[in-house]
């Protein structure tokens, strides 16, 4: 598996990707960013996301990591995790801790000492995941931090 940064080529799959997450969300119908305004906010002049791909040999997309730069009065600029997410049928070879890994190491390399996101109180494989990280949970908001 390749793990690297995500390419302006790459949107169509990852919308793809976040269709599929919606379904397992039970929110179809949520999803309703224009591809373009996809494309443009993480490669237009200004990006506002940044994301890392997980790609076979066969050159396609069945993982990524999709993160921008949430700024924390009490901790100052914190890379902020909107979407961890591997096709189902990729499941369980790993792929989700390389995207991780690879989080954590960009995170550091951009000088953030957090990474926050959030998880659905009902999505026990993703919060069994998470916990191998040692990750903190609140329970009020099953919002997650993994101090780096």
């Amino acid at each position: 598996m390749n793990i690297r940064k995500a390419v302006k080529e790459d949107c169509l799959a990852m919308l793809e990707l976040i269709r599929e997450l919606a379904v397992y969300e039970k929110a179809p119908d949520e999803v309703t960013v224009d591809p373009r305004h996809f494309e443009e906010s993480g490669f237009g002049q200004h990006p506002v996301w940044w994301a890392l791909v997980a790609e076979t040999e066969a050159k396609q997309v069945v993982g990524f990591a999709l993160y921008y730069i949430r700024y924390s009065t009490w901790k100052g600029q914190v890379m902020y995790l909107e979407d961890l997410l591997v096709t189902e049928s990729m499941r369980g070879q790993g792929i989700g801790h390389q995207l991780v890994d690879q989080l954590v190491v960009e995170a550091k390399a951009k000088g953030f000492r957090r990474i926050v996101w959030q998880v659905l109180e009902w999505n026990e494989p993703a919060i069994n995941f998470y916990r191998k990280y040692n990750a903190k949970f609140d329970p009020e908001w099953v919002n997650v931090t993994l101090d780096l």
